[in-house]
């Protein structure tokens, strides 16, 4: 009795030792650990989510949409919360789209807490899974963005990504001013983690809106001309802008090959470059009435001033031809630009000099950026006076040797339609409905030189021009072909197979109002600019000057 007597107290001494001890836990969680336990069991039940703000529509200068924001979800799961893994990835799959093997492969991990089943999902489909109530599964609102014209200015407006942010073009250059502040959105949840009451403590602030200066219309035209001069000549790519000479508008601004903004990722890097603004290429001929600019400005030259030329010109240890050997002869400054003589125009620049040559070159801005209102904007290349060579001036004046980009020349030759002003060119015509200021321009040629100039050029499309074949019924026209060599990289030498063919013109020739420049990335079949680049800018023109009712002559 008395082992059983000691055994049964030891039993009583533990029970009362564990009671003890139990009361002195409970009283330590209620007082000294409550506030920690406390904020954990909030935590669990409430959390703080982000809002991402609406991202602000980007639309075209008559308010068609180019880009727009629309409600969407991320879907995510918390996988061991998930009972019924096979019956989830069954339902579940369609919804999200997606193989159902591989949401059960998602469903079924147990190496991480939190799986992202899908990414942007269309706001319909995440009600459909929310209504399906599955444990562990959750909807984070987010935004997607989508490009209702799809193929329509690709480049041109850029794209987001997955997070939201601005990655290329207009999205990414004025990604601070489209993307807006985000919220914050409180959720209470169940033991299963379903909301259950849900409150905005931080409302989210939309992004502004773009309104561009571009028109959809044009846009849409320019991109069609392209495309069928793609199928033709088969070039590495060709671009095209359209403008308004008078204040810098860029009413469209087009590259082809074209992608589809919705879905861009199977399209090469290079075509997903604006090479409107970011290919730097050879002017060549483009390039001659601006040697011709300067030596007017000089008074070297006027435009009736008479020169006997011969077939070639040799400059130091350089023999420079005309295009297809043409012969010599007479010729006035204006035929010299009109017939894109070679031997002529190097006669002016020697003419002029290689200092006061180098001079204006400066001065017409060659070198520099536009300040268009985009991101990537290359600044073309200028050879610097003190590293002229002997024969520098035998290649200079007709566009060798020096690089722009398409919209440096369709901003030069703004400047020869309106009067001789250089300004920046844009894109982007009011921002949260205010509209952005016209920048000021810098004379870069006298008024009169600029007049002189655009009289010239209407020769181009005369007889005996370099673009005599386009016409516009109604219209006077003028402008300049270009067919330039490109440089072999692996020679350094210009090749004779590959060339950049080019046309910058504007309408009505003597008060312009509109201009289009055309450069096509080494075409095959044809080089010339007045067979590949005049005719598209003939098409071009021939759809914008009467759908923006500007009068004939």
């Amino acid at each position: 009795m008395p082992l059983i007597h000691r055994r049964i107290g030891l039993l009583f001494a533990g029970f009362v030792g564990l009671l003890a001890f139990a009361g002195f836990k409970a009283s330590w969680l209620g007082t000294v650990k409550a506030t920690t336990l406390k904020h954990a069991a909030t935590t669990q039940q409430v959390s703080e989510i982000t809002v991402p703000a609406r991202r602000g529509a980007i639309l075209d200068r008559h308010d068609v949409e180019l880009a727009v924001s629309e409600p969407a979800d991320d879907v995510a799961v918390t996988p061991y919360l998930v009972k019924d893994v096979p019956r989830a990835a069954k339902v579940l799959a369609p919804l999200l789209g997606a193989d159902e093997n591989d949401v059960l492969r998602k469903l079924a991990r147990r190496d991480t807490g939190f799986v992202y089943l899908a990414r942007q999902l269309p706001a319909q489909s995440g009600a459909a899974i929310a209504k399906l109530a599955i444990p562990g599964v959750q909807l984070i609102p987010t935004n997607r963005r989508m490009y209702p014209r799809n193929q329509l200015a690709s480049q041109l407006l850029g794209r987001v990504g997955i997070d939201g942010h601005g990655l290329a073009g207009l999205e990414y250059s004025r990604d601070a001013v489209l993307r807006g502040h985000d919220g914050t959105r409180r959720l209470t949840k169940d033991a299963l983690q379903q909301p259950i009451a849900v409150q905005d403590t931080v409302p989210a602030e939309a992004g502004k809106n773009l309104r561009l200066t571009i028109d959809a219309a044009i846009q849409s035209k320019v991109e069609a001309v392209l495309g069928a001069v793609g199928q033709v000549y088969r070039p590495k790519g060709a671009t095209a802008i359209v403008m308004d000479p008078r204040d810098g508008e860029v009413l469209a601004m087009a590259n082809w090959p074209r992608i589809d903004a919705n879905d861009p990722s199977g399209a090469p890097d290079y075509a997903r470059q604006n090479r409107a603004v970011g290919f730097n290429y050879e002017p060549g001929s483009t390039f001659k009435p601006f040697t011709v600019a300067g030596a007017l400005g000089d008074h070297v030259v006027q435009p009736d001033t008479k020169f006997e030329l011969g077939d070639t010109i040799q400059v130091a240890d350089r023999t420079i031809h005309n295009n297809n050997n043409e012969p010599g002869g007479i010729f006035t400054t204006e035929q010299i630009l009109a017939q894109s003589n070679n031997v002529g125009t190097i006669t002016i620049g020697l003419k002029l000099g290689a200092k006061r040559f180098s001079r204006w070159v400066n001065r017409f801005g060659f070198g520099r950026p536009t300040g268009i209102d985009l991101p990537g904007e290359e600044r073309g290349q200028v050879l610097a006076r003190s590293k002229y060579s002997g024969s520098s001036m035998g290649n200079l004046p007709i566009g060798q040797g020096i690089s722009v980009t398409p919209i440096q020349m369709a901003d030069e030759y703004a400047a020869i339609a309106n009067g001789g002003m250089l300004r920046p060119p844009r894109v982007v015509g009011a921002v949260g409905g205010v509209p952005t200021q016209t920048p000021p321009g810098k004379r870069i040629m006298s008024a009169r030189t600029a007049s002189d100039l655009r009289a010239m050029l209407e020769g181009v499309f005369a007889p005996g021009g370099t673009a005599s074949e386009v016409s516009i019924p109604g219209y006077d026209l003028a402008g300049k072909t270009g067919t330039a060599n490109k440089v072999d990289p692996r020679t350094g030498q210009y090749s004779t197979f590959n060339y950049v063919a080019s046309f910058v013109g504007f309408a009505p020739a003597r008060h312009p109002q509109l201009l289009c420049a055309v450069m096509v990335d080494e075409p095959q079949g044809a080089i010339y600019g007045g067979v590949v680049a005049a005719p598209a800018f003939g098409q071009i023109m021939a759809f914008a000057l009467p759908y923006l009712r500007i009068p004939p002559h």
